[in-house]
């Protein structure tokens, strides 16, 4: 409670004009939450369609090509930054916390550091939209003018605002789950039924091809006189979605099902309770999600950096040794080639792995060390070490059977870092095979949609059993 918290301070005179959502002064009945659910739903996808009013041009490459799909940004939309300034706050934030030693327990000082979040967010949002101006995202900064320039800006910050409100309605009660990961799903599924129904045609080159895998499979069946050669191309087309890569989606979806179920439980009892016996489950995906994402956030800045100096100064070693980058003659989207950010890019294909075994070694090694330390950081920083459990459940009036006040935290030390470890390694190893085998959309995005989907189910389940 030093200079630490004096630093906190800093953020009370913005307090009475930050957005808030109060918190519900009665019990919200089931009916009203999944309400209050679909309606945050419906807004968001409303968002990610409204055009941004008074812009020039979107065309060309997409210089944020590599991190929209975890950021669920919509380019060319008031969705534009989608939730990156709000995860980027939440998490200097939490890491912040753990210098400026802040008590969540404390209500001031929650209150202090959720200010800070929304603070923060708003300030990044400035920023982003500052920055897509001056880069020329929109069409030439002399062409917009100052008064264009400053209504997108409005808008861009506008959105991130509404999101963040959407998502502080839903986690104080109002719905169900976290808006942000509601958000991520919603954007995969989407993502994942286009791929498969679209009815958009698509010239590669063959001839207009359906985009949609199951109505290019019927398309197929239907026009070509041999079945079999229409199978495989169905089965196995290159740079458009094909069946092979929605069985590979659903493959990793049911996989993810099954190993999120892996938890360890841990007898405890009250001690105002005598005789009532508890448990306090240790979950494998505890603290996965949040390393995956990281991971992720920490990729797509190091691509972009890469792809914006190798267009600057391409011609330099350590720019080269950093990434070289090359348009792809399908999507028109930079890709990299060469350097640092193109082993830490997942191999399309498993013919692509063993094209270039080096790559496919280096980017498994990579993600499975990536995100079993990133998970064992987020699991520490977000007050879910073994010493933080400890402390909550002697808060609680909480003992293990079998084990003293003293020994709590050493017995929950053997299988708390262990879990948060091998579930950062199975998340890694998952988004690998995801990638590997061509599964619709990231494997990021996949694991994220599933995870999110489960939880809903079993608070869905739940708040019916309340």
């Amino acid at each position: 409670m030093g200079g630490g918290f004096r630093a906190l301070h800093l953020v009370k005179p913005f307090l009475s004009f930050l957005p808030e959502v109060r918190s519900p002064d009665r019990k919200i009945p089931f009916r009203e939450k999944v309400t209050y659910t679909v309606l945050s739903l419906f807004i968001f996808l409303v968002c990610s369609q409204l055009p941004l009013y008074g812009i020039h041009s979107t065309t060309g490459s997409d210089p944020f090509y590599w991190i929209r799909a975890i950021v669920i940004s919509s380019r060319g939309s008031v969705m534009e930054l989608g939730i990156a300034p709000i995860v980027t706050s939440s998490l200097v934030v939490q890491f912040l916390s753990q210098i400026v030693h802040v008590d969540n327990n404390v209500r001031e000082d929650r209150a202090l550091s959720i200010g800070a979040q929304k603070l923060l967010a708003i300030l990044i949002a400035i920023g982003q939209a500052v920055g897509y101006i001056l880069s020329g995202m929109y069409g030439s900064v002399a062409l917009l003018g100052v008064g264009n320039a400053v209504l997108i800006i409005l808008q861009l910050c506008f959105a991130v605002i509404v999101i963040m409100c959407l998502d502080e309605l839903l986690n104080k009660g109002y719905g169900l789950g976290s808006g942000i990961s509601l958000f991520i799903a919603t954007n995969t599924c989407e993502n994942v039924i286009w791929k498969a129904f679209s009815p958009t045609t698509i010239n590669t080159g063959r001839g207009p091809e359906f985009e949609g895998a199951v109505i290019a499979l019927f398309h197929l069946l239907i026009t070509k006189t041999d079945k079999v050669a229409a199978f495989r191309e169905a089965f196995y087309r290159q740079n458009l979605p094909n069946v092979n890569s929605l069985l590979s989606t659903v493959l990793v979806a049911l996989i993810v099902i099954y190993v999120h179920g892996f938890r360890v439980a841990l007898p405890v009892r009250s001690r105002n309770a005598r005789g009532q016996q508890d448990s306090y489950p240790i979950k494998l995906f505890s603290n996965s999600n949040m390393a995956i994402i990281l991971q992720s956030a920490l990729v797509t800045n190091l691509k972009g950096i890469s792809q914006l100096l190798y267009t600057r100064y391409g011609g330099y070693f350590l720019v080269n040794l950093l990434g070289k980058w090359q348009e792809s003659r399908y999507s028109g989207q930079s890709v990299p080639v060469g350097g640092l950010a193109y082993y830490i890019t997942a191999p399309s294909s498993l013919a692509e792995m063993a094209a270039d075994p080096f790559h496919a070694v280096f980017y498994i090694a990579f993600m499975l060390t990536a995100c079993a330390m990133l998970s064992n950081l987020w699991m520490e920083v977000s007050g879910s070490s073994a010493k933080d459990i400890a402390k909550q459940l002697k808060e609680q009036q909480m003992v293990m059977p079998g084990h003293r006040d003293s020994t709590l935290e050493k017995e929950l030390n053997r299988y708390i870092p262990t879990a948060a470890a091998l579930g950062g390694l199975c998340i890694g190893a998952l988004t690998v095979l995801a990638d590997s085998t061509g599964a619709i959309g990231s494997g990021t995005g996949i694991l994220l949609a599933v995870t999110t989907i489960f939880q809903y189910f079993e608070t869905f389940e739940k708040e019916k059993a309340q």
